[in-house]
């Protein structure tokens, strides 16, 4: 039977010398599991010569490794965020446990190294192998899978990508030694985990001793895997052949754009940047969903009277509706709320953007490009010669595009901009400050949006917060009237969220320009001044309207203090 068995590989060989399988069992076995797909395991116990359990108590002991039963293992102790489903799907291997910086994975045959190297890989920790019998762990990855299928819903496995070409950049077999089978899953499968999670952006980071990439989810960035640090070259290259940049240069920054498709009807775009550090190139990548701007205007969290404002300002025929916060606080989504609002066969709407985050129908969208001359003033001119009727302008950054944008809203036109300031009042001491006259700003804005976004707390698992003193709460910023009848509701975390957490949702400043307001702005008023007498009409600012929604019981205090609070 020795002499039998030195054609036989790995755990087979061991079972026939010890005499547990006859080598016709194991023959049979091996070509029961290539016809089938399946593990060898598997077949051999199929082949009713021997039980999982006889297999796995030999192979623990005979390899040093612990043994374990699957059936006892509590469902709270698992890692879920390694239960991948490329690995789950091809790997006979499941992580079961997390201690510190070690992962343990449970598999059946230890001669195979494969998954012990793939979780490994995915998970930036190191790895210990625990064995476990075959039937259980074949069921307990069916089940694993079939709880992980929610998460790809909508997502098919056979996408593809395509990158628009527009610039007449090089394509993908232009360039050789970058598209690496490898880094080229790796690239594909980071973006579609992105998507999964419902992030907003990715950060692709390499440092002195380490590469990590982090996503930022619901405006918080985690960590999701730590690749090899040789790799970082290689797969920022992928990126920039993607986004049609240039590979050779690494000394500037550049801008591209990928788009993603996941299915046949519908496309993820990605606003990609990379910027030179110390030890090479930093890449983030802006996750643009396009679905976001349909949403429709009561998902973004206005208060009744501030969505009231809103669409008034929208439903006037001319004046400028400014948006204001800091990058990734949602004002696109709102500006794009407001144009698919008024998007409709007898209306023109062109927009002047850098670049065009979403793209929508009917509407007629400019990238301006500086380097050939197509600045935003000059997109602005161009559109004023094309019988407008409702402009958006995707940045107010100088003072001629700003002269321009308020012409157009004081002669017929509705404009629709951003700038990047802390709150609504400040927006119109910019704008003076900026060289505009102060009558001009008085006459042509007609409301300022300031916003930021907050986390939403998870319905499923919040849980009342232990009751606050009540001085606390009113310095805090709560009206004493309504302190003695607050209920706040504080983040727990469970399977359906992210640390208590799940999607975010818009804070408002909603700011009417009013006759007094402007009287301010004209007598050369700042941007206290403008703060008064908002508050003297009763406009809620930032931390109020943060406030009312944990009062609502839809952000905790936390959070609210995390986003808001000075």
């Amino acid at each position: 039977m020795a002499s039998t068995s030195t054609s036989l590989n790995g755990i087979a060989r061991q079972l026939v010398n010890q005499g547990l399988v006859s080598t016709e069992a194991v023959t049979e076995a091996t070509e029961l599991a290539q016809s089938q797909k399946q593990s060898f395991l598997t077949a051999l116990v199929g082949t009713g010569e021997i039980d999982a359990k006889a297999v796995a108590q030999y192979v623990a002991a005979d390899f040093g490794l612990p043994l374990f039963d699957l059936n006892t293992l509590h469902s709270e102790s698992i890692p879920t965020e390694f239960l991948k489903e490329e690995l789950l799907a091809t790997q006979n291997a499941i992580p079961i446990a997390k201690r510190g910086s070690r992962l343990f994975i449970a598999i059946s045959d230890p001669t195979n190294s494969e998954p012990l190297d793939k979780y490994k890989f995915s998970s930036g920790l190191s790895v210990e192998a625990v064995v476990v019998e075959e039937t259980k762990l074949a069921e307990f990855r069916a089940r694993a899978l079939e709880g992980n299928s929610a998460l790809s819903e909508g997502l098919d496995d056979s996408f593809d990508l395509e990158v628009d070409n527009s610039e007449g950049a090089e394509t993908d077999e232009d360039v050789s030694g970058v598209d690496e089978t490898p880094v080229v899953r790796f690239v594909n499968k980071v973006l579609l985990d992105a998507i999964k999670k419902g992030a907003s952006d990715i950060h692709i980071e390499p440092y002195e001793k380490i590469f990590r990439i982090r996503f930022r989810v619901d405006g918080v960035l985690e960590e999701v895997v730590h690749p090899p640090l040789a790799m970082a070259g290689r797969l920022t290259a992928r990126l920039k052949v993607m986004s049609r940049m240039d590979i050779s240069e690494r000394r500037i920054p550049q801008d591209g754009r990928i788009k993603l498709k996941i299915s046949k009807t519908k496309a993820i775009d990605f606003r990609v940047n990379t910027c030179p550090t110390l030890f090479g190139e930093k890449t983030v990548l802006r996750i643009l969903d396009p679905s976001s701007a349909q949403l429709g205007i009561d998902a973004l969290g206005y208060e009744p009277e501030q969505k009231k404002l809103y669409m008034d300002a929208l439903s006037n025929p001319y004046g400028m509706i400014l948006v204001t916060g800091p990058t990734g606080s949602g004002k696109t989504v709102s500006l794009y709320t407001g144009l698919n609002i008024l998007n409709e066969p007898g209306t023109n709407i062109s927009t002047a953007e850098d670049p065009a985050e979403i793209n929508l129908a009917g509407i007629n969208q400019v990238n301006v490009n500086p380097k050939a001359g197509l600045t935003f003033a000059e997109a602005l001119k161009s559109f004023l010669r094309q019988d407008p009727d409702v402009i958006m302008v995707g940045e107010i950054r100088d003072l001629e595009t700003a002269s321009i944008a308020v012409k157009a809203a004081q002669t017929g036109h509705l404009v629709l901009s951003t700038l990047h300031t802390n709150d609504a009042p400040q927006t119109l001491s910019r704008l003076i400050n900026m060289g505009v006259p102060p009558f001009n700003i008085a006459t042509a804005v007609s409301l300022i949006i300031a916003q930021r976004l907050g986390r939403r707390l998870c319905e499923s698992c919040k849980v009342p917060e232990e009751e606050l003193p009540r001085e606390m709460l009113i310095q805090e910023g709560f009206k004493e009237a309504v302190v003695d009848d607050l209920k706040l509701f504080k983040a727990v975390g469970c399977k359906k969220c992210n640390g208590g957490y799940k999607g975010r949702v818009g804070i408002y400043q909603v700011m009417k320009i009013s006759e007094e307001i402007g009287k301010i702005i004209m007598a050369g008023g700042n941007a206290i001044e403008i703060a008064h007498q908002a508050k003297a009409e009763n406009i809620p600012d930032l931390r109020e309207s943060a406030l009312k929604k944990v009062a609502q019981g839809v952000m905790s205090l936390e959070e609210a203090n995390r986003v808001t609070k000075d």
